[in-house]
C-alpha cells in the first residue's frame, strides 16, 4: 500500500500542467515581480523543465502581442508586452503608452523622486564614474543629501574610493537598468541635442 501511495504521488507531482496552465501560472509569478526573472529561475519556482518555460514564455508574448504562434493577428494588442531585460523577463508597459503612465504615476505616487533628485541621477548616469564633488560642480549645488537619497533608493552604488583623494566615486544600479526597461546604459538616450548648444560639464561623450 505504502509503495502504491507513493507511486501515485510521484505521479502527480510530475504530471504536465492542463494546457494553458504553465502560462497562467507564469503569468501570475510575472505580475507581482519587482525585477526580471531569469527561465531557470521560474521553471525551478513552476517545477517544469527549462524548454517547457521557454516555449510558454514565448506564447505569452505572442498572446500580449495579440499574435498567434504562426504570427498572425488573433485579438487585442495589450498595454503591456512581456519583455526580456537583464538575463530575465519581466512585464513591462508598452513605449507607446509610457507618456501616459508616467503621467499618472508622477501624479498618483507620493514618493517619486524630487527633481533634483533626477537631475543628480541623469548626472551620474551619463557621466559614472563620478564623484559628489564633480557632480556639485555641474549642477552648482550640493549634493550631499540627494545622493544619500540616490543610495537609499537602491538606484546608485558606491563604486571605488580614488587612489589619491579618497573621494567615493558613484555609479548606477542594475536596478536603475531594470526600472528604465533597458539592458545597459548604450540604450540611454543621447542628450547632445537637447543641451541647446551648450555643454558645460559634460565635456567628452556626452551621447
Amino acid at each position: 500500500m505504502t509503495d502504491a501511495v507513493t507511486e501515485a504521488d510521484t505521479d502527480v507531482a510530475v504530471a504536465p500542467p492542463s494546457p494553458g496552465e504553465l502560462e497562467r501560472r507564469l503569468e501570475a509569478i510575472l505580475m507581482v515581480t519587482d525585477e526580471p526573472q531569469g527561465v531557470i529561475h521560474l521553471a525551478t519556482a513552476v517545477g517544469r523543465p527549462v524548454a517547457e518555460v521557454q516555449a510558454a514564455i514565448a506564447t505569452l508574448v505572442a498572446d500580449y502581442d495579440g499574435l498567434d504562434g504562426d504570427g498572425e493577428p488573433t485579438g487585442i494588442r495589450r498595454g503591456f508586452e512581456l519583455r526580456e531585460v537583464g538575463g530575465g523577463w519581466r512585464i513591462y508597459v508598452r513605449p507607446e503608452h509610457d507618456a501616459l503612465v508616467t503621467d499618472f504615476v508622477l501624479t498618483q505616487n507620493p514618493t517619486r523622486l524630487s527633481q533634483a533628485a533626477l537631475e543628480t541621477l541623469a548626472v551620474i548616469a551619463y557621466k559614472q564614474p563620478i564623484t559628489r564633488g564633480a557632480i556639485a560642480s555641474i549642477r552648482a549645488v550640493n549634493v550631499d543629501s540627494v545622493v544619500r537619497t540616490l543610495l537609499s533608493r537602491g538606484l546608485v552604488t558606491e563604486l571605488f574610493a580614488d587612489a589619491e583623494t579618497g573621494a567615493i566615486n558613484y555609479g548606477t544600479t542594475e536596478l536603475l537598468l531594470t526600472q528604465l526597461g533597458v539592458n545597459s546604459l548604450d540604450e540611454l538616450p543621447h542628450i547632445s541635442p537637447l543641451l541647446e548648444g551648450g555643454n558645460e560639464g559634460f565635456d567628452g561623450d556626452i551621447r
